[in-house]
């Protein structure tokens, strides 16, 4: 590329001059107009590529991230329509790093450390704990928050002051208000364990008292669900692991002999969900146990002493005689004998009491399938082809599939294992990015769409117009040269006069404009030389 010489710059001026006026003015906008389109094409590809920060930030946290940002001169961007911070793309990690010491963006959420904040001399005993409560809420939102699911969370206690009385006891209730990220729902055991979630950190409160609700304003925690859809759900999810045990087991069994991508097993499962309570009563006659005993021996000898109360009952025995006279007297005296004797005798049975209740989840008929993919095999000319497996073969994979699952014939099981040639897998191709997606291609359009410009504004306007103006130039100077301009009035040469005579009509007859420029210079000469 030529460099560009004062001396031509000069000659261009001297060239732009000798043009008319309008022409001079469209020529400097022309060249004002080329040398903007070339700075704006530069400074387009020097811009470098921003990306996004973050999104729905809070005019508190978009300013105090512009703070830091400015104060450790960091390049920012922020869209005014939509709210997005944009960084420079190379320095997006460090900028995330640089917020995550300043504690930035802040969680509008707060939990326990509205606790750790001073509290004045005169707080009460209502602001304290509405304060506490608050924390306990933003604690919980913070948690709820953390499900890949939730993109904001809000939860409000109710929670009643104790009550000494049982009748003025209330439950506690909570509200929790949630606000999903977008593509994403929530599965009812999802709602079902924010609730759990919820009631087990207050106490007293219940899973049944706490209701959550989405940003659109639908009840999720809807307790109009019959229980047994809930019910069905679950059984429906046992029942799908069950399936999936048993196929594991029988691929696991015959993948080292047919291959791991050759064997497809399906299961199907009949539960049966029904909960069985029974209560018996049992005796066993053949085991009798005493329960109790009781045996009563009365015996009375001679007649038995008997008297009126009074005061001679109660008068003092006489004169005591001696032992051997008494006990003759006394059998002397001795009469007929009286004895009685009662036994009561109470048995027991064996009794036995048992309450069964039968779990629910008992297998009732289990139907597997399996396909088998042929064996490779080699034919005459040693060359492998698909060769289907025996029929011993076959029935040796029956039997070891029946045992795997533990088949029973009784329940009505079946097994059916078939023998088929599977289609080869079509293998898709990983996608292939256009490499005018990527970024270094982006990058390099750039420069290379700056190069051409500069090079066509360079070589297809400016060196044309320039050598154009050098050229207009040299035709003033050799028409000056040839009729110079001065205040005496021009000898006459006849010679010579013819001479540039002729010279004036041919530079007239090829550019009659410049012919009539040199006029015009004259006749203002004149003007001036008369002034």
């Amino acid at each position: 590329m030529e460099l560009v010489k004062a001396e031509q710059i000069a000659e261009s001026l001297k060239g732009m001059a000798a043009m008319p006026y309008a022409r001079q003015m469209g020529l400097i906008f022309g060249l004002a107009l080329s040398i903007g389109i070339a700075t704006a094409i530069v400074l387009w590809s020097q811009t470098p590529n921003y990306s996004v920060l973050y999104t729905n930030l809070s005019p508190k946290d978009t300013a105090a991230i512009i703070g830091v940002f400015d104060a450790a001169k960091v390049k920012y961007k922020v869209e005014h329509d939509s709210g997005m911070l944009l960084v420079l793309s190379d320095r997006l990690h460090d900028a995330r790093m640089m917020l995550a010491q300043s504690n930035l963006p802040q969680d509008t959420s707060v939990g326990f450390e509205l606790i750790e904040k001073e509290q004045g001399f005169g707080t009460s005993n209502f602001i304290q704990n509405a304060r506490y409560q608050r924390a306990i809420e933003g604690e919980l939102a913070k948690t709820i928050k953390s499900m890949a699911a939730v993109d904001a969370a809000r939860v409000h206690l109710a929670l009643p002051k104790e009550s000494a009385f049982i009748r003025d006891q209330r439950q506690p209730s909570a509200s929790v208000m949630l606000t999903l990220a977008q593509g994403w729902r929530l599965e009812d055991e999802q709602i079902q364990a924010i609730r759990h979630l919820v009631a087990s950190s207050i106490p007293k409160m219940e899973p049944k008292y706490v209701t959550v609700v989405d940003a659109k304003g639908r009840l999720l925690s809807d307790e109009g669900k019959a229980n047994g859809m809930k019910l069905s759900a679950q059984q429906f999810e046992y029942t799908r692991r069950i399936e999936t045990l048993y196929t594991n087991r029988i691929e696991q069994l015959l993948a080292p002999i047919v291959g791991k991508d050759k064997i497809n097993a399906q299961v199907s499962t009949e539960m049966d969900f029904t909960v069985t309570e029974l209560t018996q009563e049992r005796f066993n006659p053949d085991l009798p146990a005493v329960r109790s005993e009781q045996n009563v021996e009365e015996k009375s000898t001679g007649a038995v002493d008997a008297g009126i109360p009074g005061a001679l009952t109660n008068q003092p025995p006489g004169v005591a005689e001696a032992p051997q006279k008494a006990k003759e007297a006394a059998d002397k005296q001795q009469g007929p004998n009286k004895s009685r004797r009662q036994s009561t005798r109470n048995f027991e049975l064996d009794k036995t009491i048992s309450h069964t209740k039968a779990n629910p989840g008992v297998i009732k008929r289990l139907s597997i399938a399996v396909i088998v993919d042929n064996k490779v095999g080699k034919d005459a000319e040693e060359k492998p082809i698909s060769v289907p497996y025996t029929p011993a073969e076959m029935a040796r994979f029956t039997s070891l599939i029946k045992e795997a699952v533990g088949f029973n014939a009784l329940r009505g099981d079946t097994v059916d294992v078939s023998n088929v040639a599977f289609t080869p897998p079509v293998i898709e191709k990983p996608p292939v990015i256009p490499f005018w997606e990527k970024q270094w291609v982006w990058v390099a359009f750039k420069q290379v769409m700056v190069v051409l410009i500069l090079v066509f504004l360079f070589f297809g306007l400016l060196r044309p117009l320039m050598r154009s103006l050098i050229a207009k130039s040299k035709e003033v100077e050799e028409v000056e040269e040839v009729a110079p301009v001065t205040n005496e009035p021009p000898k006459l040469d006849a010679p010579a006069y013819e001479s540039n005579l002729q010279l004036a009509k041919a530079v007239a007859a090829d550019d009659p404009k410049m012919v009539a420029q040199v006029v015009r210079s004259w006749i203002m000469n004149d003007k001036k030389r008369a002034t």
